[in-house]
């Protein structure tokens, strides 16, 4: 495994688990033992995934296990739009590691740039002061919004994690964060199987030049391009594919062909269509 250094020092893995779309506590559960086991060091949920408790009871058993130390792993979560203010930021985060069992976080993200984002950074900067998060940052902050929440506040974000695969680069947005210390994490790396990513004819025959699948390629131009990724999969033999990615380099000619492949526009969500601002709004917490 490789890791990035952000902004503060801290070290993060290059390439984590995360656990979207895996509500079912049993599955998620025995889904983030499985990543730990296979080697993922990054789990990354959210309190809008209502899945905190099945990660907790995975880190604690897989600790207990003697699969990992606490101290080597890096957790992830969020607070959501609903709770985006400095009070609810705070009120969220004590929850959230309530459910966790944990008596730190290695990163806290501002999951949509919706509700009183500037509240809930005020309340994250103070518990990052006060040691209980490593390291703070985004999610979704496109590239204007991004830039003026990294222009006005003193602290600025040390990861950003947005949607970043072979068919969406945002190279632009990349650069940007750079400009601010910001660390580029992708969700959907693997575009949520959309463009039959899993068996695209030129993630394949790249990926035969390598003894690699068409998923693999993905994951890997990416991480070579220091993005960090966090594939999901409940089923130990993906989850041991997406990992197995450390024993190669894309050559810079093959880069180039995966890079033709954007589109320059996300086919999964569209941050800027009023229905889904108002559905980002109206979502709720189990909180």
């Amino acid at each position: 495994m490789e890791y990035l250094t952000l902004s503060n020092g801290v070290k993060m893995p290059l390439e984590g688990f995360g656990v979207f779309q895996v509500p079912d506590p049993a599955v998620c559960t025995q889904a983030v033992y499985d990543a730990i086991k296979t080697g993922y060091r990054l789990i990354d949920t959210a309190a809008l995934y209502m899945n905190e408790e099945a990660v907790g009871q995975a880190i604690k058993k897989a600790v207990a296990d003697g699969l990992v130390t606490r101290e080597e792993l890096f957790i992830t979560t969020k607070v959501w739009a609903s709770d985006a203010s400095y009070e609810g930021t705070k009120k969220a985060f004590d929850i959230s590691m309530k459910k966790l069992g944990l008596d730190y976080l290695d990163l806290y993200l501002i999951h949509q740039p919706y509700g009183d984002v500037y509240g809930a950074w005020k309340a994250m900067t103070e518990l990052y002061t006060e040691g209980k998060i490593k390291a703070i940052g985004v999610a979704n902050f496109y590239i204007g919004k991004f830039t003026e929440f990294a222009e006005i506040v003193e602290t600025k974000p040390m990861v950003n994690q947005i949607e970043l695969h072979p068919f969406y680069a945002q190279y632009d947005a990349i650069e940007n964060m750079k400009q601010y210390g910001c660390v580029p994490q992708a969700w959907g790396p693997l575009a949520e199987g959309k463009h039959g990513i899993f068996t695209h004819p030129v993630l394949g025959e790249i990926g035969a030049k390598y003894n690699k699948t068409a998923a693999q390629i993905a994951l890997k131009w990416n991480a070579q391009r220091g993005v960090s990724i966090i594939p999901k999969s409940v089923h130990i033999e993906r989850m041991e594919q997406n990992i197995d990615i450390w024993d190669f380099t894309i050559s810079d000619g093959d880069m180039k062909k995966i890079d033709a492949l954007d589109l320059g526009h996300s086919e999964i969500i569209d941050h800027n269509d009023p229905e889904v601002v108002k559905y980002i709004l109206s979502a709720k917490t189990d909180s």
